[in-house]
């Protein structure tokens, strides 16, 4: 089997998606193409230790938490992305996500794997950086995350939505305020006086106080 370039592999609760809650087995991949104002993970972009997949999968499987996510960093730049997916896919007897920055294609990512795809609002610095593609790429379980640093996001976060019918009813669209820059209650204003068919949600694993 291939190798990949690992920041750090951990057990946590997710803290994200229609997920967050599970206890969680987390394969941070090394490498990002983007540098989003708000990253709370930049030691991700450094250059990380190489693993082979078996012994990534073999360490998944002797875990016992619920779910495992690959996550970075922006993993979709490695190579060997789409080998590490199907082998944990096949073989960790969990269910597999994969968080991803939404400017590579995710057409990499195997069937049976969930997608977590951000879409980069004005007030990350990355706005446009999608590919815009990927919407029409979707599969029926995965999701899409904004992540809202004030009104504009929300409102630019709001248009996007409604052109691509992302909302209701499967919550397919999660807003997220951006942590400790827009106060939660403020979102969760504007999605009720909009009636925007989102789902709202904080980072979780940042309130319980865990990676």
């Amino acid at each position: 089997m291939s190798a990949v370039s690992v920041c750090e592999i951990f057990e946590s609760i997710q803290g994200e998606s229609s997920y967050a809650g599970l206890s969680c087995f987390f394969i941070r991949l090394a490498g990002c193409n983007l540098r989003c104002k708000y990253c709370d993970t930049v030691h991700s972009y450094e250059p990380g230790k190489e693993m082979s997949i078996e012994r990534i999968v073999a360490d998944c499987m002797a875990s016992g938490t619920q779910i495992t996510e690959i996550t970075g960093g922006e993993p979709l730049i490695q190579p060997a992305f789409g080998e590490l997916a199907i082998a944990l896919r096949d073989r960790s007897g969990k269910k597999v996500l994969v968080e991803t920055n939404g400017s590579q294609n995710i057409a990499v990512v195997p069937e049976g794997v969930i997608t977590i795809m951000d879409v980069k609002c004005p007030g990350s610095g990355e706005c446009g950086s999608t590919d815009l593609l990927n919407i029409g790429r979707l599969r029926p379980d995965d999701e899409i995350k904004f992540v809202i640093t004030d009104k504009n996001d929300y409102e630019w976060a709001k248009t996007f939505v409604v052109d691509n019918k992302l909302g209701a009813p499967c919550g397919r669209a999660i807003f997220s305020p951006a942590h400790g820059t827009l106060e939660t209650g403020k979102l969760a204003q504007w999605i009720l006086k909009d009636a925007l068919p989102v789902r709202i949600q904080i980072q979780l694993h940042k309130v319980l106080g865990v990676m």
